[in-house]
């Protein structure tokens, strides 16, 4: 027997053995499987639809990244105004009349410390409600405005009203409830007027600080609201005013007898003293007294603010600590999560884990984890298989097929939801097959053309 003889008989048997099936095995998607009922629907507007009928709700997220560190608190009432300074002068003289410049009167404008009643509209489900023998027809809730100018609303966020009028602040909440997606209808109203006062003291019923209120205060309500003048004698009284570093003075007789005196309107921060003398070196001092009251108040004020920042960093940090140990245990695989699997000529074969409180998309799971290779993968073949969840059809899998020889195709799989346990699976090109078949043949044939040869 020549040399060539064993040869032929080594390539025989080599392809006998790949008649017999002895070769490479591609995996591929097949509806006549007896062991998976498979049922396999084309991609198309409606069945795309009918597979994102399925119920799923996307895990969501640990209560801890939607909460806030900020704390709405009430900041340190301001010290009790001290005794009005005794300025004995035994001398008249009579008492120059230096009125403040005329004041136009303004909205009023929300403040630092100013307490607001937010009001809503209550839902009226009842009959007793609906008939209106339920008085409370409204959902009330107060805020106070913090040093920064906001009030923090619950579920919403901040929002500034210093320096607002009551339309202006309306129209700011209105603003940020339709930006949170809420029923725009809300009243505000001012529950307490602490931002705007003037000070009044000397000889009145009852030293007091009054506040601006929505209506203008004018000097005659001021000294009402101190319980009236406490002078035996007006002629030797003066009403002194102190605005912005400047004293002005109004004889207490011809304050008296003038209406548009008494209708003078007074501007936040204004300090009135009732002096029976004319000293104004002594005036000055218990200016200089109310003066030394609003620097503590501030600083009183400061001190709460920076307790209450350090409480919202204590708060931040024990967010930040909740939300570092999701991380972790999300690293470690400690927390469940709902999986697609990657399968066939993929980038990678893998698993990969679906978003908190949002869906994904076929086309986000494929270009997320890389796509796949056009070289060997087949668009015209990609799958994704969703076992069926009706327990009478176990095993059943409906694979639905995407033909994206066409690009344009892809814009269907931006549409399709995925659910958990899909399975993504892109069948190999036929060249591809071919080509791994001979890669497993050749080996075999050298092998047994080289054995053949050395007998």
């Amino acid at each position: 027997m020549t040399r060539r003889a064993p040869v032929a008989l080594a390539l025989a048997a080599v392809l006998a053995t790949a008649s017999c099936g002895i070769t490479y095995v591609s995996p591929s998607v097949r509806s006549d499987s007896a062991d998976v009922p498979v049922r396999v629907m084309t991609f198309s507007s409606q069945s795309v639809m009918m597979a994102n009928r399925a119920p799923y709700t996307p895990q969501s997220l640990p209560e801890a990244f939607y909460q806030t560190a900020t704390n709405e608190g009430r900041m340190r009432q301001a010290a009790a105004l001290p005794e009005a300074p005794v300025v004995p002068d035994e001398t008249f003289r009579e008492p120059v009349m230096r009125p403040p410049p005329p004041v136009e009167p303004e909205p009023y404008r929300i403040g630092v410390g100013d307490r607001v009643l937010l009001a809503t509209e209550s839902a009226g489900t009842t009959v007793e409600e609906l008939s209106g023998l339920l008085a409370a027809q409204t959902q009330r809730q107060g805020f106070t405005v913090r040093d920064d100018g906001t009030i923090s609303i619950p579920d919403i966020g901040q929002a500034r009203l210093a320096g607002l009028t009551l339309e202006e602040a309306e129209n700011e909440l209105f603003d940020v409830l339709i930006a949170n997606e809420l029923s725009p209808a809300v009243a505000l109203e001012i529950a307490e007027f602490n931002a705007h006062k003037v000070v009044v003291g000397g000889a009145v019923g009852s030293p007091t600080v009054v506040p601006i209120t929505l209506q203008p205060l004018t000097l005659g309500l001021a000294v009402a609201a101190a319980g009236g003048l406490d002078v035996p004698e007006p002629r030797f009284a003066t009403i002194r005013i102190f605005r912005n570093g400047t004293l002005y003075q109004i004889p207490v007789d011809t304050f008296e007898d003038d209406a548009d005196l008494q209708n003078l309107i007074l501007r936040s921060g204004d300090a009135i003293f009732v002096d029976l003398t004319y000293d104004l070196d002594k005036a000055l001092s218990y200016f200089q007294q109310q003066i030394d009251i609003i620097s503590l108040e501030r600083e009183s004020r400061r001190q709460a603010f920076s307790e209450l920042q350090a409480e919202i960093g204590f708060r931040q940090a024990a967010l930040n600590e909740r939300r570092s140990n999701f991380r972790t245990r999300l690293e470690l695989g400690a927390e469940p999560r709902d999986y697609v699997y990657l399968s066939g000529e993929v980038a990678s074969q893998s698993r990969v884990p679906l978003p908190f409180d949002q869906r994904a998309s076929l086309a986000d799971v494929l270009f997320e984890s890389g796509g796949f290779d056009v070289t060997t993968g087949n668009p015209a073949h990609i799958y994704v298989l969703r076992p069926s969840p009706d327990p009478a059809e176990f095993g059943a899998v409906t694979a639905w097929h995407l033909d994206a020889t066409n690009p344009a195709a892809f814009t269907l799989a931006g549409r399709f939801e995925m659910r958990p346990d899909d399975v993504v699976f892109i069948e190999a090109q036929p060249i591809t097959r071919w080509n791994r078949t001979l890669r497993q043949f050749f080996p075999v044939l050298i092998n047994t053309a080289q054995s053949a040869v050395t007998e």
